[in-house]
């Protein structure tokens, strides 16, 4: 159902092969986000070209709309989204934090209201599973709690006990249903910046024995010196041969400190967003395409790249199409972003096969950031 093969390590940095119930991948990965059971502006087609090998879809939005049951009528979330790969699927419990719809939570249940008509939701670690095994992913989350950067300790440690808690009741409805459900289910630790909850809900989530095991309560705020010192320990707190999810990161730099301390998969709307924003990633920086400076720009945004957009578009043409607000632009750069985050993950992969990651991250670090502040200092 779920298991990852270590094929090659450079430092605590994993070379792997994930099997799931529908294929295999490999890791490190990264999983572009189809919140509502798409990745926008892109079909299933140019993902599997753009070299996508799993993606993420956000159970939020599909229990509201258009329901996990109605999903199961349709023949699940793959016929669905007409993707045939491996999938995830979040509890939603970021999301109902996230969006500000909170009404109650106790140890028992969260009660939120539906950011589409204000109608109240119950949902239960039970219902979290249940919700997935109609979704129908191959991988699922339990439900968990995920405080904000700037509370106290102490909010955090009931956070992390009532996401254990959860993790415990979420495992009984999983595994009471896996014959039906051949699915796997991972564990959220939580425990924000504070190294001793971080290490008490690793703990605690081992004993449980699951699949696997996901970094959550990162990205919320804390800043990128924070989030490398909880990641500093998180090798010695997971075992080594279940996969390791960071929940939310995408920016390049936070995807090699992760990778070099032993992470395996990611998930962020970044390249997705920023391409919709006029943003393209590349190996030299970030380039904003709405700066005048690439008006008459008649060089692809990547020489290097093969991706469909730099064989077929200029840089200028592009900026175009988004000053004219064409609806082709935000797929074009889409395609472009998610093909460098494919083969970014490939290149790390490379690294750590060579044993080269340490230099490769340095070299790579300068690279996109330096151009990155001369992008930033350069716009109109």
């Amino acid at each position: 159902m779920l298991s990852l093969e270590i094929l090659q390590t450079d430092g605590k940095a994993r070379v792997g092969r994930l099997t799931t119930s529908c294929g295999v991948v490999n890791t490190p990965l990264f999983m572009p986000v189809g919140t509502a059971g798409a990745v926008k502006g892109v079909t299933p087609a140019q993902l599997h070209a753009a070299g996508v090998e799993m993606v993420l879809a956000n159970t939020y939005h599909l229990m509201l709309r258009p329901g996990a049951e109605v999903v199961a009528d349709l023949g699940g979330l793959h016929a669905l989204m007409g993707w045939t790969g491996p999938l995830l699927t979040d509890s939603g419990g970021f999301q109902v934090f996230s969006l500000g719809h909170l009404c109650e939570i106790d140890d028992e249940k969260v009660v939120f209201r539906s950011h589409i008509d204000g109608a109240p939701v119950v949902l239960t670690p039970e219902r979290a599973v249940e919700i997935q095994q109609l979704l129908g992913a191959d991988l699922i989350m339990q439900l968990d709690e995920c405080p904000p950067a700037d509370v106290s300790h102490s909010q955090v440690a009931r956070a992390v006990r009532r996401s254990v808690a959860w993790a415990k009741r979420g495992k009984a409805v999983w595994e009471a249903s896996r014959r039906t459900h051949p699915q796997a289910l991972l564990g959220i630790q939580q425990g924000g910046v504070f190294e001793d909850l971080r290490e008490q809900s690793a703990a605690a989530l081992v004993e449980l024995d699951l699949p696997g095991y996901a970094i959550g309560g990162l990205s919320v705020g804390e800043g990128h010196d924070e989030m490398v010192r909880v990641l500093d320990r998180i090798d010695g707190q997971f075992p080594a041969d279940r996969p390791r999810y960071l929940m939310g990161v995408g920016e390049p730099r936070d995807i090699l400190a992760a990778v070099a301390r032993g992470v395996d998969m990611f998930d962020c709307v970044l390249p997705t967003r920023n391409a919709r924003n006029a943003q393209a990633f590349t190996w030299n920086g970030r380039i904003r395409l709405r700066n005048a400076r690439w008006r008459s720009q008649a060089d692809p945004l990547d020489a290097h790249c093969r991706c469909y957009t730099c064989r077929n578009f200029s840089s200028g043409a592009l900026r175009h199409l988004f000053m004219a607000r064409e609806m082709l632009a935000p797929t074009l750069l889409t395609i472009h972003n998610l093909q460098f985050f494919a083969q970014f993950m490939a290149a790390i992969r490379q690294a750590i096969a060579e044993g080269k990651l340490e230099p490769q991250t340095r070299q790579w670090i300068a690279q996109m950031y330096n151009s990155d502040e001369k992008e930033e200092n350069n716009q109109d």
